[in-house]
């Protein structure tokens, strides 16, 4: 795999030169000529001048690429896109459509950056040279899409390109019709006509994103042109690899035909546009359309997406809407009221029937299907948007059809490291900003700028604090390039050694050395850099050294919280000190007693699944890793006489104890009720009467105010055994040895418990 790999980075430095020349050679003989891909890093494609207009096709000046353009879409005469009006009466482009349709009408919104109020006379002629080769058009650098969200961008020809690749409805507008027009209470309910204003009947009918929306499937849920649901998260832009991120980078824009070259430069088998169809990114490794494949091409996933939907949306409108459908995608408007030969039912001139039978349901899922097919390179522009849309329609749909389809089987969202639609990577997106004291593992280029500038952790009061890293813009996830060290060769990674924890020390998997007597870099150490939490035993302690007495609750006090998976802190044990560690006690430090003890040897590095396999070898039968305990481990740790559950239920009664002492403390001995949320930060909260968060008089929860520093140590335990799902099987005899310290230091009663031997250091 790696040589393979290897091979396809070569390829992509010889295209790369091969670029540069054809760029110089451009240069010289048309003095600009027609925008070339340039190679990775360099930001954008060059740009033609445009203080003046080309000479037109039939003026009697050289034309660079008239050729190509004769032949393309948007110069073609008798295209329907260009000709719809010719026979209509009065023969005349109506307005609304001449942004898009009409060369004079897209020259005078660049101009205005108004849709015009005029119709057009027809036959208005396709597009000419001067239709995108002008100053205004050149100017452009910011996109309005339907729903209202604006996109700026610099890139050459994007905004060209996108004001009118941008669909004509968005979630906003379906939601517009439902909402306000048609004030839908039930949204199963078979919509009646409404009357306007002069009296004419209103239908509530289908709304369609329109034909090749690329640069709102693209921009995902900047532009928010699919139906997004209420309390669901989508992907923004879909980041494909710098320098072929753009329209024009990877579609020639006098062609309008997708640069195939450049894709087989990286994408292997790669000859026609057809083949692109069986293109997958290791970052979308997870099985979408649940058929049990996982090699094929993203285009086939989403095709069993849409196949999938479109059954749902089938059964919904025969089982609650009552009147069967069809689509053709062919023929406006689309969906039909389907016969009993399951085509569309005809009226009596010969006429397929209208689909008349819309809830706002259906329509809804509708909508996201027309979405998903009207944008045939939607694989390519942004295919987890569109999963993630079809995947909520079906979700939808799901609760009202009699024959539901097995949600278990699809999936909606990537592996945590490419899963650009959650809190990890949007939490951000108000602002468009990561934080520098976030970015390191919540952006892209985050973690390399880290390791370039040797940055490290500053422990002290109020921190620990990172250094080394500024802000860096939102991210769709991780790139290749986040882990991948391609100034070293790909797949080369990024080479780490040592690594710095937030309780000062120095950590790493690294043993071997090499000629000269130093550590070799070990892969796994570049999943430390993150999974090792923000907070250790020495910054509980810097938090409260100014509170002296044990028990006395002080609203100076506040919660400090371990962050998300720190499976690595949790590995080396006392090394770490993640967990808060009481003094006396001794821990448990790295569990080198395991044979596989470093995270590449148990996770999948994309997928981030488990091997369970490797488990196996070791674990005979055993399906679900929970179940896993040592077979010469049989201690009864929780004292429930169980000595073959797995050792994640022995620590699960550990937690159990533990947060029923801290609520007992904290009633009794802070005086405050807690109760703990563990997906809703800050995580405790104070607790009312009936045991849940109690309330302030806006409706918020109110945070947990009566923190003593015994109690703050104890709960950060708890969070800490919860943040880290893994805990079980990354160093359980140290998560048994915090959690029982905890529960006994808060009064808790132990009697039952067995506190778990510490285990002698391994020689070094």
């Amino acid at each position: 795999m790696e040589q393979k790999e290897t091979q396809l980075n070569n390829k992509k430095f010889v295209a790369i030169l091969i670029a540069l020349l054809v760029v110089a050679l451009v240069v010289v003989a048309c003095g600009g000529g027609e925008p070339t891909v340039p190679p990775p890093g360099t930001g954008g494609t060059p740009e033609t001048s445009t203080s003046e207009a080309p000479p037109t096709a039939g003026g009697t000046g050289a034309v660079p690429f008239a050729d190509v353009f004769k032949d393309s879409g948007h110069a073609d005469q008798a295209a329907e896109a260009f000709v719809h009006w010719d026979a209509e009466t009065p023969a005349e482009v109506p307005a609304a459509c001449v942004k898009c349709h009409t060369s004079t009408g897209f020259q005078e919104f660049a101009k205005t950056g108004k849709v015009a109020e005029a119709n057009i006379p027809a036959p208005a002629g396709a597009f000419e040279c001067t239709t995108c080769h002008n100053d205004a058009a050149a100017a452009l650098t910011s996109v309005t899409f339907p729903s209202g969200k604006v996109v700026e961008t610099t890139a050459p020809g994007e905004a060209i390109c996108m004001t009118c690749h941008q669909g004509r409805e968005s979630k906003v507008s379906v939601d517009k019709q439902i909402n306000e027009t048609f004030k839908v209470a039930d949204v199963d309910a078979v919509v009646q006509p409404v009357k306007d204003d002069k009296g004419n009947d209103v239908r509530f009918g289908f709304r369609n994103i329109h034909y090749f929306a690329a640069g709102a499937t693209l921009y995902g849920s900047q532009a928010q042109a699919g139906y997004e649901y209420d309390g669901k998260i989508y992907d923004p832009k879909f980041r494909h690899v710098e320098g072929f991120d753009t329209c024009v980078q990877c579609h020639n824009q006098h062609a309008t035909s997708v640069r195939v070259e450049t894709c087989a430069e990286c994408h292997e088998g790669v000859k026609t546009v057809e083949d692109l169809k069986n293109n997958r990114e290791p970052s979308s490794l997870v099985d979408y359309n649940g058929n049990g494949d996982t090699e094929e091409g993203i285009y086939f996933e989403l095709k069993g997406m849409q196949d999938a939907l479109y059954s749902s949306i089938q059964a919904y409108a025969t089982d609650v809407s009552k009147t069967p459908i069809v689509y053709d995608g062919a023929a406006y408007p689309y969906f039909f009221v389907a016969g009993d030969d399951g085509t569309p039912k005809k009226d009596d001139k010969g006429n397929s029937v209208a689909y008349n039978a819309w809830t706002a349901r259906l329509l809804k899922a509708a909508y996201n299907y027309q979405l998903s097919v009207k944008d045939p390179g939607a694989f390519a522009h942004n295919a987890k948007y569109i999963i993630e849309l079809t995947y909520d329609s079906i979700e939808d749909l799901n609760g009202k059809i009699s024959k539901p389809v097995e949600l278990a089987k699809l999936v909606r969202d990537d592996a945590g490291h490419f899963a650009g639609n959650t809190m990890p990577f949007r939490d951000w997106d108000d602002t468009g900003v990561v934080p520098a004291a976030c970015s390191k593992c919540h952006s892209a280029g985050g973690l390399p700028q880290f390791i370039a500038s040797g940055g490290t952790i500053v422990v002290a009061k109020g921190g620990p604090y990172i250094t080394g890293t500024t802000t860096q813009p939102t991210a769709n996830g991780f790139m290749c390039t986040t882990c991948h060290d391609t100034s070293a060769g790909f797949p080369a990674r990024y080479a780490v050694v040592n690594v710095p924890f937030p309780n000062g020390k120095t950590l790493t998997f690294s043993t071997e050395k090499d000629a000269d007597g130093n550590l070799k870099p070990v892969d796994a150490n570049l999943c430390l850099e993150c999974h090792q939490g923000r907070e250790s035993t020495v910054t509980v302690n810097l938090a409260l050294s100014a509170f002296t007495a044990q028990d006395t609750a002080d609203k100076g006090i506040r919660f400090k919280n371990i962050h998300y998976l720190a499976a690595g802190a949790t590995l080396f044990g006392t090394d770490a000190q993640g967990a808060y560690e009481y003094d006396g006690q001794q821990y448990n430090g790295y569990n080198v007693q395991h044979p596989l003890n470093k995270c590449t040897d148990c996770h999948d590095v994309h997928k981030l699944d488990v091997k369970t396999d490797a488990c196996a070898s070791c674990h005979p039968g055993v399906t679900d890793v929970k179940e896993i305990r040592m077979a010469t481990n049989t201690t009864d740790w929780n004292g429930n006489g169980d000595v073959k559950e797995g050792v994640s239920k022995e620590i699960d009664t550990y937690r159990e104890i533990l947060y029923a002492t801290v609520q007992k403390y904290a009633a009794e001995r802070a005086g405050t009720p807690i109760v703990y949320d563990p997906v809703a930060y800050p995580y405790f909260y104070v607790a009312d009467a009936d045991g849940k968060p109690a309330k302030d008089d806006k409706g918020a929860s109110i945070n947990y105010n009566a923190w003593t520093p015994r109690l703050l140590k104890a709960a950060f335990n708890l969070q800490y055994s919860y943040k880290d799902p893994g805990a079980f099987a990354h160093n359980p005899m140290y998560v048994m040895q915090f959690l029982y310290d905890s529960i006994k230091d808060l009064g808790g009663d132990v009697s039952k418990l067995t506190r778990p031997e510490v285990r002698a250091a391994p020689a070094p």
